[in-house]
């Protein structure tokens, strides 16, 4: 797997790797992990029957 990542966010891991005293990787990961655990509940929160994606919504719609 290769990941990019745009200048901007490169300085801010470069930024944040001095003051945190911690790896871009392990602040990556924990980044990561706190975003799914997030999704997760967002999504375990959505009701299937009645929350449809945007084309899910228009695919079953005739106008």
């Amino acid at each position: 797997m290769t990941i990019t990542i745009d200048k901007p966010l490169s300085e801010q891991l470069e930024f944040y790797q001095e003051l945190l005293k911690k790896t871009p990787e392990l602040m990556l990961q924990e980044a990561l992990e706190q975003y799914f655990v997030a999704e997760e509940k967002r999504l375990a929160e959505q009701d299937p029957l009645t929350n449809l994606s945007y084309d899910e919504f228009w695919d079953g719609l005739e106008i």
